[in-house]
């Protein structure tokens, strides 16, 4: 695409730049196609911090076991969670539940940015991303992949960990949201920080804005946006024991002290069984939350659960129909007991 504007004054334009790449095409994902603010609320909270292809099938069987709202709101915990197992960040499933009963006790969706933002689970960038989609309320949506396209083309080599800096950069984008179509604005900016102005590596040579990044005409693209305070990676490992009988195979339900894995099963560590037997190593997997770097081990064992221990037994089919942890659903692949 030729490169348009000058580099330093995209002003307005930006909008209508965006719109006019996002019109040409862009990625088919499901929730793009309706207006459905429930629709889009589960879409949104299903994306933090995943990636959309590891989503789409998450989000079609949540829908079809909940197509409404007022589905969602009589559902149990434990259905929610079955639903949500593997996607990770399980507080997301239980603040979409709440919100959910919320909506179902006030009658109505809220219709507006302020009403949204007072829904359990839902911050600024999700209630702006709702709000402009369904309701088209001019509101721009600030995340992760927006912060990098305005440190970009800005120029702006501000610590984007500052809140000051993110309220300054929400103010940019919202100069640049284009009122007619503030929901087509919104999904054509994150679009464009998903696909084209990447963390690394940016597409500079096929960005719509080009012609006025101020990064890419001083060269500092891969530099930008600079964020200071990062939290080291913490390794840590451990192991699970896969331990197989007449009635299935073990598991150990959470603790509610754990509070964001309650209710979830898990496979037992051999603190969970004293006096077990390891056998032969099935095999290792990685698991990150956040930033910690678990290093599992995974190992057949003979055991027998402690009286009142907080285990059962499970067949194949039967860990499909409970809330089972992704440390659980890696390790019993390596054990060859799910596909």
């Amino acid at each position: 695409m030729a490169a348009r504007g000058r580099v330093g004054q995209a002003g307005g334009d930006v909008g209508a730049w965006l719109l006019e790449w996002y019109g040409r095409g862009h990625r088919d994902l499901p929730w793009r196609s309706t207006r459905d603010p429930y629709r889009i609320w589960v879409s949104e909270i299903m994306l933090q911090q995943t990636r959309a292809q590891t989503v789409i099938p998450y989000y079609q069987r949540f829908l079809e076991r909940f197509p409404t709202v007022e589905r969602l709101a009589g559902a149990s915990e434990e259905e929610v969670l079955t639903l949500w197992s593997g996607l990770g960040y399980y507080s997301r499933a239980r603040n979409l539940l709440r919100g959910a009963q919320q909506i179902a006790a006030a009658g109505a969706f809220p219709g507006e940015y302020a009403a949204l933002r007072d829904l359990a689970g839902i911050g600024d960038y999700t209630a702006a991303a709702i709000a402009s989609i369904a309701f088209g309320e001019p509101c721009a949506v600030v995340d992760g992949n927006v912060l990098r396209v305005v440190a970009r083309v800005e120029n702006d080599s501000a610590d984007i960990a500052s809140g000051r800096t993110r309220e300054r950069f929400r103010a940019i984008a919202q100069a640049w949201l284009t009122p007619r179509d503030p929901g087509a604005f919104n999904q054509a900016l994150m679009e464009l920080g998903a696909t084209v102005c990447l963390p690394r590596n940016p597409l500079c040579l096929v960005c719509p804005l080009a012609g006025c990044c101020r990064a890419r005409e001083r060269g500092t693209a891969a530099q930008l946006p600079v964020k200071l305070r990062r939290t080291e990676p913490v390794a840590l490992a451990g192991a699970l024991l896969v331990v197989r009988g007449r009635r299935g195979v073990l598991l150990r339900r959470r603790e509610p002290a754990a509070r964001r894995m309650a209710g979830f099963w898990d496979l037992p560590t051999p603190e969970d069984l004293p006096g077990a037997r390891p056998g032969a190593t099935l095999g290792t997997f990685r698991h990150t939350i956040t930033h910690h770097h678990y290093t599992f081990t995974v190992k057949e064992a003979k055991a027998n659960p402690r009286a009142g221990a907080a285990m059962g037994w499970f067949q194949a089919d039967e860990c499909l129909q409970i809330p089972l942890s992704t440390t659980a659903r890696k390790g019993l692949r390596l054990a060859s007991w799910l596909e």
